[in-house]
């Protein structure tokens, strides 16, 4: 697939009502720096965020169990091994062991009830 072609991709994660304010998260495939790697999708400020699946602190993915990625405030994103946290919005290491690191952040769009990714220089969908 061309560079111009994945950079117009457009790819579905789950309907918006799948995503509760603060609520869990829906996990999804991706290729990330060519391997297999997981994403996640949240909303936050009525605002839908994705972000790689890797803690900036040491590449863990950070969800407690599947989807739980809110710490019990709901404020922040934290990762279950190191106790590292996040700024929803951004990805920002707000605390913890992070210091000065960030989640990658993916694109996403929201129309027609739906959830969209889509694709960076580094993150891709995932290879057949």
């Amino acid at each position: 697939m061309s560079e111009q072609a994945v950079n117009n991709l457009r790819i579905p994660i789950c309907a918006s009502s799948a995503l509760a304010e603060r609520g869990r998260g829906v996990r999804f495939p991706v290729t990330a720096w060519g391997d297999d790697a997981v994403a996640f999708v949240i909303r936050y400020d009525n605002v839908a965020h994705a972000y790689l699946n890797r803690c900036a602190h040491v590449a863990m993915e950070l969800d407690w169990n599947e989807g739980d990625f809110f710490e019990s405030s709901g404020l922040y994103l934290m990762c279950a091994t190191h106790g590292a946290v996040y700024e929803p919005e951004t990805g920002r290491c707000a605390g913890g062991p992070c210091r000065g690191g960030r989640l990658h952040k993916i694109l996403v769009e929201e129309s027609n009830d739906q959830v969209f990714w889509i694709p960076d220089e580094n993150v891709r969908p995932v290879l057949a």
